[in-house]
């Protein structure tokens, strides 16, 4: 039986002819399909700027998690709002052939407004707003967010001169408002223009599929400008433009990167033959870096910051990028761990039942023994990420739960009368073994690793605090007050935190991940 393709999408006017593009090309070659529409945070949120959101990937990020949960096989976004590194196990699978790349000043009446001092543009992008300014140092730029046809009536209904827009867009909705100038001069976004198909590395079949869409040239060009946009690690917090074009088998380039405001600006063009392309990216981000990007974009950093968090566990580079440009983020470990000698006697025999609660005592077991002699026939574990460990470390799962409760309560009916051996740290919650013993269960426990308190005095302006552990909020407490908004891994750890906190939120998963989504959305909320 035929694949039916599930092609994910927004639901915005825009996002859908994208979506109908993709279909209609994917069917005329004979494949099925279907539309699934999702919404994405920039469309709910339309009352603050995108850049003051902040969030990496905020028109992609709720595709990305409907692609990974296999509720969709492609999804389709405009290239220039995907972010440059994709979430793990994503790819890109197809560009299409690209539109028109400009950006489009659209205006009410004429266009005198630009030779005056005090005339009113209006745009939803800082890289537009930071151009407009460097030209137009004395006009005022205004927020516009919303759909093209809500931004067009925005303009109507408001006060202004003009508003800009992407050329591509209007084009591709047949909107010709009668009033519009090509703003050649403007250096578009990276990837302005182009529309992404993107898909699970994993998917082999799908991906074949796409790569009979995928324009060539089109994804060379996108390259180059999103791979200068990676290099000077800018977002959509960071005013840069990037355009890239083919003239008689070389490749053209021209980059920008503004402060926030304008005033400052550092420009970078570059040609290169098409073979020898790849270099262009790295070379001109490397130039606009020695003449002060850097610096540039740090002093930008460091005004907008707006809200500061402090997470009690070191965050991977990756994890960092999922928090909002505009936000400070510190982070240190406030538990430091040491494994234990654990005695072989301990292993001497197969154990029947193994309780593991963390990846911790994953690690303390391997740094005393090899797996071959870790004799467990049934493991029971808390946490996907710990389950994930054991099941490649080890062996196989027998059952997990998300938090130590539930574990308690599934193996209270699944081994009553029995015997567990429990493998631990010093410090730990005595719900797990005191449910277990008044069922008549027999707990083993094994000292497995300690855990050390290694606070850091956080600094005043922290409104938020992210902990992993009864003991990360237990540690913090040595040198911390508690007026920040505590934002816990689960329920243990926030029921540890309840007692100190005023302000208290739990993650929807156990995962490092989820507590930073949820950071996420307490910002948005402010």
């Amino acid at each position: 039986m035929q694949k039916i393709i599930r092609i994910g999408t927004r639901d915005s006017e825009l996002a859908l002819w994208q979506a109908k593009t993709v279909q209609q090309q994917l069917e005329y070659l004979g494949h099925k399909t279907t539309l699934v529409l999702v919404k994405a945070t920039g469309d709910l949120v339309l009352d603050k700027p995108l850049y003051e959101l902040g969030i990496t990937g905020i028109f992609t990020k709720n595709l990305d998690i409907a692609l990974l949960n296999g509720e969709i096989d492609i999804a389709v976004h405009s290239l220039k709002d995907v972010p440059t590194a994709l979430p793990s196990g994503i790819v890109q699978a197809a560009v299409l052939k690209r539109g028109n790349s400009n950006d489009l000043l659209v205006f009410k009446n004429n266009e005198e407004f630009m030779a005056q001092k005090n005339a009113v543009i209006a745009t939803g992008s800082l890289r537009r707003k930071a151009q407009w300014l460097n030209r137009y140092p004395t006009h005022t730029v205004v927020d516009l967010r919303g759909n093209v046809n809500t931004r067009l009536q925005k303009l109507d209904d408001n006060d202004w001169n003009a508003a800009i827009f992407a050329s591509a867009g209007l084009e591709r909705l047949k909107i010709k408002p009668p009033n519009a100038i090509s703003m050649t001069w403007m250096v578009p976004a990276p990837a302005q223009g182009a529309v992404v198909i993107t898909a699970l590395s994993e998917d082999e079949t799908t991906l074949e599929i796409c790569k009979e869409l995928n324009d060539k040239e089109t994804a060379m060009l996108t390259t180059v400008e999103r791979d200068f946009l990676s290099f000077l690690e800018g977002g959509c917090t960071a005013p840069i433009g990037a355009l890239a074009y083919v003239k008689e088998e070389e490749v053209y380039f021209k980059g920008v990167l503004l402060s926030r405001d304008g005033s400052k600006k550092i420009e970078v063009s570059s040609k290169e033959k098409v073979g020898r392309h790849n270099y262009i990216a790295k070379e001109c981000a490397d130039f606009v870096l020695s003449r002060g990007g850097k610096e540039l974009m740090e002093a930008d950093e460091t005004n907008e910051k707006e809200f500061a968090i402090y997470s009690t566990k070191k965050l991977s580079i990756v994890q960092k990028k999922l928090l909002p440009e505009t936000m400070s983020v510190e982070d240190s470990d406030f538990i430091k761990i040491r494994f234990n000698r654990i005695a072989p006697k301990a292993l001497k025999n197969e154990i029947e039942h193994v309780i593991l609660t963390s990846k911790n005592g994953v690690e303390a077991l391997l740094h005393n023994f090899t797996s071959d002699e870790l004799k467990f026939k049934n493991i029971y574990c808390v946490g996907r990420r710990t389950k994930r460990l054991i099941e490649r470390k080890i062996g196989p799962v027998a059952h997990t739960e998300k938090n130590a409760v539930k574990l308690a309560e599934f193996l209270s009916e699944e081994i009553k009368g029995q015997e567990v051996t429990y493998f631990c740290s010093d410090l730990r919650l005595d719900t797990l073994p005191k449910v277990l013993t008044e069922k008549e269960i027999v707990v083993h426990e094994v000292e497995a690793y300690k855990t050390m308190y290694s606070p850091v005095k956080v600094a005043e302006k922290v409104s938020g605090v992210l902990f992993y552990s009864p003991s990360t909020v237990e540690s913090y407490l040595q040198k911390n007050t508690t007026e920040p908004v505590a934002f816990c891994i689960g329920e243990s750890t926030a029921k540890e935190a309840r007692k100190h906190f005023d302000k208290v939120e739990v993650a929807n998963l156990p995962t490092v991940e989820s507590v930073i989504e949820m950071v996420n959305l307490h910002f948005v909320k402010k």
